[in-house]
């Protein structure tokens, strides 16, 4: 293979495809990020004079041209060509001759991908923060919705304490605000502009680093280039947490679900169109949605270890092994992104069961609020606990679950619905 950079001889082919690996398709998608990268690199060029101003115009119409490429599905690589960075490169060359050899002036492929990948990590943060605040309202408003409606609580999966439907939905609202915490740290990580750090050893050239920072948007930069580099590995890892916090939440879900799902509890449904059937058994109605949201949450966990254990034994600057990050974490957002929407999609479909208590089998549920209630009548808590247990040891314990007050914040009576919308609104970046 061929490459821009050649000195007159090459690797053997097979040593060509195993560095290169998954590259190729991977790259397509910082397509776009590359050529936006570029084009705040030869504005930066053109005023330290690296560039003429004619020039420019042609290299930023050839990259527009470029990006129409990109947007419109026309672009693709080279079966020949190493990367994202080399086929713009070409592009440029093929179509505006030597003009088109001046843009990698002052920089690498090293802090090149660096910006593609932190533009579209930006990116995909983003579209994860609206996709959280879409899933967080739904949870809202089924908060509110089901407020009223008692649901069994239980702890080391035995019957406990009442809850409510209002307290389920709600919880897991409220935890997406601590995902999104962790993504908005995630975010500050990524939003460092490391353009400029070249091979991770910055350049004699007099790069307006200011500039592309602020040409790309980038709250900051990563002033040392070395640093800059070392930022490789950890912007993939600081995602990868979030959506390892993000895939908890989820899996969490997921997982009552497909208890609350089953007959034997009953506690929710949905449409027969979104389960799935039996190849024999004509009853069944799987909750096939939920085992996939379920298991591919399983996966995402376990993505900040498997990058940890990537970028292990490794010393500063640049190592081809950052390369197959893209292999583990690209393919996880895209997993993150379908399991967002389709949680989403289920819950606004779902069925809750409003008579549940009214079975026997949850009367038990009550211990706890007939022991608070003499206490509040008097009696010392260990009498009132002691007095409880023994009726239910008799058989002899009965209560009525309309006797229910609990007004303490955050309690099945006093959902802080409100405060929780503030909270997450206090979380947005």
């Amino acid at each position: 293979m061929g490459t821009l950079w050649s000195k007159g001889t090459s690797a053997t082919q097979i040593v060509e495809d195993f560095t290169v690996g998954n590259d190729r398709i991977l790259d397509m998608r910082l397509a776009k990020h590359d050529v936006i990268g570029s084009k705040a690199h030869i504005k930066m060029l053109t005023s330290i004079g690296l560039l003429e101003q004619d020039e420019l115009e042609k290299l930023t119409a050839g990259l527009d041209r470029i990006l129409e490429e990109i947007n419109s599905g026309e672009f693709s690589l080279n079966d020949d060509v190493e990367d994202i960075h080399s086929q713009v490169e070409l592009l440029l060359t093929q179509r505006l001759g030597d003009i088109g050899k001046k843009i990698h002036s002052g920089r690498s492929r090293n802090d090149q991908v660096l910006v593609d990948i932190k533009l579209f990590l930006r990116e995909e943060i983003e579209l994860f923060r609206d996709e959280i605040v879409a899933l967080f309202n739904t949870l809202t408003q089924l908060s509110e919705k089901y407020k009223s409606v008692l649901l069994p609580g239980y702890t080391h999966a035995q019957i406990a304490m009442p809850s409510s439907f209002g307290l389920w939905f709600g919880a897991y609202a409220e935890t997406l605000i601590d995902d999104m915490y962790m993504l908005f740290g995630a975010y500050r990580v990524v939003n460092q502009n490391p353009l400029g750090s070249a091979a991770g050893y910055g350049s004699s050239f007099p790069l307006d680093r200011d500039m592309t920072t602020s040409l790309l948007g980038f709250a900051s930069m990563n002033y040392n280039v070395v640093a800059a580099q070392m930022s490789r590995g950890k912007s993939e890892k600081a995602i990868a947490s979030a959506l390892s916090s993000l895939a908890t939440t989820l899996n969490k879900l997921s997982a009552d679900c497909c208890m609350y799902m089953c007959p034997n509890f009953g506690f929710i449904k949905f449409p027969d169109e979104l389960t799935t059937g039996s190849s024999i058994m004509p009853h069944k109605k799987n909750p096939d949605v939920w085992e996939i949201i379920r298991g591919n949450c399983n996966r995402i966990q376990s993505l900040p270890n498997e990058i940890s254990l990537m970028t292990t034994n490794m010393s500063h600057g640049y190592h081809r092994d950052y390369q197959l990050l893209k292999d583990v974490l690209f393919p996880a957002l895209e997993q993150m992104h379908k399991c967002l929407f389709m949680a989403k999609y289920m819950l606004e479909n779902i069925t809750v069961n409003e008579d549940i208590l009214k079975d026997e089998i949850y009367t038990y549920l009550f211990t706890v609020e007939e022991v608070n209630r003499r206490v509040l009548e008097g009696m010392p808590f260990r009498e009132a606990y002691k007095e409880v247990g023994i009726e239910v040891n008799q058989g002899k314990f009965k209560y009525e679950a309309k006797q229910l007050n609990h007004v303490h914040k955050g309690s099945l009576g006093n959902l802080c619905t409100q405060e929780i919308k503030d909270k997450m609104q206090k979380a947005l970046f």
